[in-house]
């Protein structure tokens, strides 16, 4: 009776879909079947100990952790109804862990495949957009820095003369990334042909289109795809990608994770940190590899 009343409420006062209302009615009728069978549903049985039994059946019987923690999710919403409405003292679920959700590694570009990358397009770029584009992956894969990020780049944010860039982050927060002479020589070549061939005034943005006028995220987006579409078993192709190659790379070669996180502009060490997944994984594939009783 007490699901039933529940559902009539999210269904009518809280207008979920039908679809979610049914969802919410099998975690349920899934919690008790385990406590109770088929005999009628006995609230009083229902602690924070049934609960991570519960829990724990769901577990053996192969659910995934996103699929527990969406049934936990589930069984708190419920709980928390019957205690807006005096049916119930405590929430028995509120203060029930679900089980670790493993966040998936970041995809990047192994480094030789970056370089060859790079090569090919230093050799091919002859024309504005070419040159662009190639600075743009450049840049990406030299920085680190975010799509809007360089999107939002002004001519006055590229210092030649102190190889710095001025990056408005996230939060309107300003910081500067050093860059090499590598960098460097690809800024200028792609500086020296959009002064010759775009109209000056137009926009003050340092990347453009044709017309003068400044790339959008979505262009940027297109232009790196397509430059990733020629490396193989890449399942991601956007500049997040690239950032994400980066970072990598800078920890596989010896930098220091809070050097890395402030290159980033991450907030907290822990955004930094899933990086060091990727390279300990990447260790672990050279050991399986190299290792005679691996």
């Amino acid at each position: 009776m007490m699901i039933e009343s529940f559902l009539q409420y999210l269904q009518y006062e809280k207008n979920y879909s039908s679809h979610t209302v049914i969802c919410y009615e099998n975690d349920l009728l899934q919690l008790k079947e385990f406590v109770c069978g088929n005999e009628s549903f006995d609230l009083s049985l229902v602690d924070a100990t049934m609960i991570r039994r519960w829990i724990v059946f769901l577990m053996e019987q192969n659910y995934s952790p996103l699929s527990v923690n969406r049934k936990l999710s589930s069984l708190r919403s419920f709980f928390k109804y019957l205690q807006k409405y005096d049916y119930i003292v405590s929430n028995p679920a509120k203060r029930v862990s679900g089980p670790k959700v493993n966040k998936p590694l970041p995809n990047f570009v192994k480094e030789k495949e970056m370089g060859n990358l790079l090569s090919e397009l230093e050799e091919t770029a002859t024309t504005f957009e070419e040159e662009r584009d190639k600075a743009i992956i450049d840049v990406f894969y030299t920085t680190g820095i975010r799509c809007a990020e360089l999107v939002g780049l002004a001519n006055g944010d590229v210092d030649f003369g102190a190889n710095l860039l001025k990056v408005n982050g996230k939060g309107n927060k300003q910081r500067l990334i050093p860059f090499a002479e590598k960098l460097k020589n690809t800024l200028l070549a792609y500086k020296m042909i959009k002064d010759r061939e775009i109209e000056p005034g137009i926009s003050s943005a340092f990347f453009v289109r044709k017309n003068g006028k400044p790339l959008s995220n979505a262009s940027v987006y297109d232009i790196v795809n397509k430059k990733l579409s020629t490396i193989p078993n890449l399942s991601q192709r956007s500049p997040h990608v690239l950032r994400h190659t980066f970072a990598t790379d800078m920890l596989n070669n010896g930098a220091d994770l809070n050097a890395v996180k402030e290159l980033l502009g991450h907030a907290s060490l822990s955004s930094t940190e899933v990086y060091t997944h990727t390279t300990f994984e990447e260790l672990k594939k050279v050991y399986h590899q190299a290792h005679p009783r691996a």
